[in-house]
């Protein structure tokens, strides 16, 4: 069986409807830095997440090429993710997605190294006849976090959002958010397969202990 870090990373992926604390360790993504509204019809979204999965998809079946990656295994490639802000404000105003900075990332495997990670953008950019430059090798650390689930379309988050701060300030910590902590989503529905009332998305958020 292929590895799947949604299964073998429950505690990440799979959080309950209530918030909890989580410390999330250090991870290596495929990256696109962006700004924009993500709902835009061939905006520059939407163009980021196509280079993201060429590149993510050329990793994963690169031991069908003459490429190989020492300690490959089998593996289903993780969901998308988003780190989102606004110049100006911590967490994100919903209703001005015009004004959108992200960072929409894929994780990948310990194995996948620089070089790997170069030769799949240069590869997948050959291959799908796209530009891949804007690709990065990103490291994060996301370190002392609160995570939920939310289930339902994005426009309706800031009502979870509002459970997340209620959980935040009663447990003793404050938010945490600057130019390297910011607001986290992680998708777990196809929106064209699935209404967005059952749509399934991990929001999380970096905490700190509140100061005295």
């Amino acid at each position: 069986m292929p590895f799947d870090f949604k299964k073998k990373y429950k505690e990440f992926y799979l959080p309950k409807t209530t918030p909890h604390i989580v410390r999330v360790p250090q991870a290596n993504f495929a990256a696109v830095r962006g700004k924009g509204d993500p709902n835009e019809p061939d905006g520059a979204y939407q163009k980021a997440v196509a280079i993201l999965y060429a590149v993510s998809f050329t990793l994963k079946t690169s031991h069908k090429t003459d490429y190989r990656i020492e300690g490959f295994y089998d593996y289903v490639v993780p969901p998308l993710e988003g780190f989102w802000w606004q110049d100006g404000m911590d967490g994100v105003d919903y209703s001005d997605k015009t004004h959108f900075c992200w960072i929409s990332v894929i994780r990948l495997p310990n194995f996948i190294t620089r070089k790997d990670f170069d030769w799949a953008v240069e590869t997948a950019g050959k291959k799908k006849k796209i530009d891949c430059s804007r690709m990065e090798f990103l490291t994060i650390d996301e370190g002392l976090c609160v995570q939920i689930m939310h289930i339902g379309p994005f426009d309706a988050e800031p009502e979870t959002v509002a459970l997340m701060n209620q959980f935040i300030s009663d447990s003793g910590y404050e938010n945490d958010f600057s130019d390297k902590r910011t607001h986290h989503e992680i998708y777990l529905s196809d929106p064209r397969k699935i209404s967005p009332e059952k749509w399934k998305t991990v929001i999380r958020h970096p905490i700190r202990i509140r100061a005295v």
